[in-house]
């Protein structure tokens, strides 16, 4: 299975939830052969790694995110990637909007994959404080497990 993570620029929600999902397979399903990848809407960071303070965040728990780089969607991204990962509407709408419809199906909400959090969004910390950061690992987290859950189900194996 084949999974993209995507935001605006790819140097803090996507790349976060890269690391956070990549970290979780790793430890819970490790025969799984997973191909986990991040990228951006917009060009504006191509080949520039993780905002410092998201690498910060994340190695805090444990999840390395340095040696990531941004790179923007491609078309050929929508026929490579089992399922397409937004971190937020706006973005969901730029995939829908450029994704051939045959592929849209693979387009959702990582959110959706935590049915209990109090939101459908990740919210995109860029400009606010260090604790942003933190929230966005704790819902990407939270929707990590969510999707781990789901594809364990969908392969019939026990986590």
């Amino acid at each position: 299975m084949r999974i993209l993570f995507v935001c605006m620029g790819n140097i803090c929600r996507s790349p976060s939830a890269e690391g956070v999902f990549r970290k979780l397979a790793t430890e819970r399903l490790p025969e799984m052969s997973l191909e986990i990848e991040s990228a951006g809407t917009h060009d504006y960071h191509t080949g520039n790694p993780p905002d410092r303070r998201s690498i910060q965040a994340a190695a805090r728990r444990g999840i390395d995110l340095s040696g990531l780089r941004a790179r923007t969607v491609t078309d050929e991204d929508f026929e490579r990637f089992d399922l397409i990962l937004a971190m937020d509407r706006e973005n969901l709408a730029l995939l829908h909007q450029q994704a051939p419809e045959a592929h849209r199906e693979r387009i959702r909400l990582f959110m959706e994959f935590a049915p209990d959090a109090a939101t459908r969004v990740v919210p995109d910390p860029y400009y606010g404080g260090a604790n942003g950061f933190e929230e966005v690992l704790d819902l990407l987290e939270e929707a990590a497990e969510g999707l781990l859950q789901s594809i364990a189900d969908a392969k019939g194996t026990s986590r």
